[in-house]
């Protein structure tokens, strides 16, 4: 068995889709003839996110070099450029440890919302960081052109599955009203005001938690706010949806797309990077620039044709992207730790 090292500074409790993504990925690497090991924020003290308080990132993280001289790995994957993956990329490029890394989110786009730095600061910073990497992961193809625009290397598409055993439809109840489901973070960077605008009669529910919920719970008190829902509660919450609204411009993928889709709720959205990579028009959902027709269209869709498209998206695949991916250490550092301590 071959043993893959995981850095991330996204890991469990946190709720979103890089946690989501390497957990079920980690589930299927041992059919694959890989045993996994991850450093993450839960092995450090930690100090919560300006803004983000649910997410806590590690307060010392440069003392991940006991753990990376203990891990004695074949490969090592970089999962994300927060405190621990620039500690892990500068622990690596010190003793010559080639390595691989992925991108999960627009991280550019996500500062620039949120304090109007721009994009090109961002793009620079992503570019210096995935640099040396023997490949970087993104989610899918249209998200390897933007990159690859941005003038990012060594790009290679990872995908994204869902569980269709846990994600499933279940007997619907009747209702007068169609009911309209958005599932994700409260905060800016979704865009989340153009799911609570919709100028439809319609029951609207939100499952999530973030920075922006209590100025907006405020301001759209005719909306219900769920907070955070897992398991069977998130899985009835997608099934008994008529629609499923994915506002967000900024999302490299959008996992909650194929999450309802699982339950064969019909999807709508922008037609943006992420949402034109899952979402066939007429088939599986609707986008447009208007989101309002976007969702008019949807909710007419038949159900059973969104539940077969999932079918076809499974974690296994994306597992075996991964391992196709992965770049062996050079036979000394893979058997002997103390080469990692060089």
């Amino acid at each position: 068995m071959k043993r893959l090292l995981i850095v991330t500074d996204a890991w469990h409790p946190q709720t979103n889709g890089v946690v989501t993504t390497l957990t079920s990925v980690i589930e299927h690497l041992p059919a694959l003839g890989y045993e996994t090991r991850v450093i993450h924020p839960g092995l450090f003290a930690t100090v919560p996110l300006p803004s983000y308080p649910e997410i806590r990132v590690a307060r010392e993280p440069w003392k991940l070099v006991r753990l990376l001289d203990a891990a004695a790995p074949d490969t090592v994957h970089l999962a994300t450029e927060g405190p621990l993956g620039l500690a892990a990329r500068r622990y690596l490029l010190r003793r010559g440890i080639p390595f691989t890394t992925s991108l999960h989110t627009k991280f550019p786009e996500y500062v620039n919302e949120r304090v109007a730095l721009p994009l090109a600061v961002g793009y620079r910073f992503l570019r210096w960081f995935h640099r040396p990497a023997e490949r970087v992961l993104c989610t899918t193809e249209s998200h390897r052109q933007e990159l690859a625009r941005w003038g990012m290397r060594n790009l290679v598409v990872w995908g994204r599955g869902v569980d269709t055993d846990r994600f499933r439809p279940a007997p619907r109840e009747a209702r007068a009203r169609p009911r309209l489901l958005y599932v994700g973070r409260v905060a800016v960077e979704k865009n989340i005001e153009a799911f609570l605008d919709l100028d439809i009669d319609a029951e609207k529910r939100v499952v999530g938690d973030g920075p922006a919920r209590t100025e907006l719970a405020r301001r759209h008190s005719d909306v219900r706010w769920l907070g955070y829902r897992h398991g069977d509660a998130l899985v009835a919450e997608y099934a008994q949806a008529d629609a499923f609204v994915f506002p967000s411009r900024t999302d490299t993928f959008g996992l909650v797309m194929l999450e309802a889709m699982a339950c064969g709720t019909p999807v709508a959205g922008y037609p943006v990077t992420g949402p034109r990579d899952v979402v066939t028009e007429g088939v599986n959902g609707c986008l447009d620039d208007d989101l309002e027709a976007a969702v008019r269209r949807a909710l007419v869709l038949d159900r059973r044709r969104c539940r077969a498209h999932a079918l076809t998206l499974g974690w296994p695949q994306v597992a075996e992207r991964l391992v196709a991916a992965l770049h062996p250490l050079a036979p000394a550092a893979a058997t002997d730790p103390s080469s990692l301590a060089a």
